[in-house]
């Protein structure tokens, strides 16, 4: 079993800002050892302040995920800091909001070293330690865009697509080969945080998260969950699994419902004037944040997952449920 939080090393990539400092300082809370990593310098040192006046301990490694050489040395770091590294969670995302045919292939390949081959990357970066330990816990954060895409996000739905692909492959391996090493998938619905405004548009508009949105928390008690009660899938907000059961069953009839509405094409553009700034190959300057700016349409926590998600049986006689009275319904639909 693993550690108690209190006494656990955390090493959190994407840890300056959103879900990843959300989670940072959650761990602080609990009096984790956390190792902060991302781009920004100035936005870690802030969120390092914060855990340390919590009463965690905190350690600032500047990294970014794309390089490995600078995933590696995360790794190196935060073992000869700690000794040990008992959960690693894979966090860092970047975004665009584009057309396949606005997107150019430096663009994507951008998002994919970030978001994928960032996570494979700090994947090999810790497993080597996991295995010498015995025992350690991987968290990667998707989204419920890793189980069904929408438009104008194609690359960033391809990576997670392919986050959710990896995640189960290396559960398997790790399942015959290792089986002290634990692996859990997070998949989050929209989430306010500043993904949105640090995303690169080719809307005209500022982008924004398509409903629901709920509060980094909510993605955050799931990760801390987790990192001491390892599962194999964590759904954050309840349209991650009824979305999985539809895509399952109706794929077609999603595409169809998503470009006749036109609703995930409208609810992903703002009123607000593009502004010209992204994050996508350069940080952006300042101390960083944890929420975006749709606090007001926002939920505090999601009730699917505190009660469901976070309780996996309870969560798969649900999703039973639901399935056979989907397919029930599918069915009388053919006839």
């Amino acid at each position: 079993m693993p550690r108690s939080l209190r006494d656990q090393v955390i090493v959190i990539t994407g840890a300056s800002s959103g879900i990843g400092r959300e989670t940072a300082i959650e761990f602080g809370l609990h009096g984790s050892s956390i190792v902060l990593a991302a781009r920004n310098p100035d936005a870690l040192n802030e969120v390092a302040k914060e855990i340390q006046r919590l009463g965690g301990t905190p350690f600032v490694v500047v990294t970014d995920v794309a390089e490995w050489d600078q995933v590696n040395r995360l790794a190196q770091q935060a073992v000869e800091r700690f000794g040990r590294i008992d959960t690693w969670i894979n966090n860092a995302a970047v975004m665009e909001h584009a057309t396949v045919e606005q997107t150019t292939l430096e663009e994507a390949e951008r998002i994919i070293r970030v978001n994928l081959l960032g996570q494979i990357a700090g994947t090999k970066a810790v497993l080597p330690q996991f295995i010498k330990q015995g025992y350690g816990t991987i968290i990667n954060v998707t989204s419920v865009l890793g189980v069904r895409s929408v438009p104008l996000l194609s690359i960033y739905c391809a990576t997670k697509h392919g986050i959710k692909g990896f995640t189960e492959s290396l559960r398997m391996e790790l399942q015959r080969d290792h089986p002290g090493i634990n692996v859990t998938l997070v998949l989050p619905a929209s989430i306010n945080t500043p993904l949105f405004a640090h995303s690169r548009s080719k809307l005209g508009v500022m982008p924004q998260p398509i409903p629901p949105v709920y509060e980094p928390g909510a993605v955050a008690r799931a990760i801390l969950h987790a990192a001491e009660h390892p599962q194999r899938d964590i759904f954050v907000g309840s349209i991650g699994p009824i979305t999985n059961v539809l895509e399952a069953l109706v794929p077609s009839l999603i595409d169809w419902y998503m470009v006749s509405s036109g609703r995930f094409f409208r609810k992903q553009m703002s009123g607000q004037p593009d502004d010209g700034k992204d994050n996508l190959f350069h940080p952006e300057a300042g101390t960083g944040a944890t929420t975006g700016r749709f606090g007001r349409e926002s939920m505090s926590m999601s009730v699917y997952t505190r009660y469901l998600g976070l309780h996996p049986v309870r969560g798969k006689i649900l999703s039973g449920v639901a399935a056979l009275g989907l397919l029930a319904i599918a069915r009388r639909a053919g006839r």
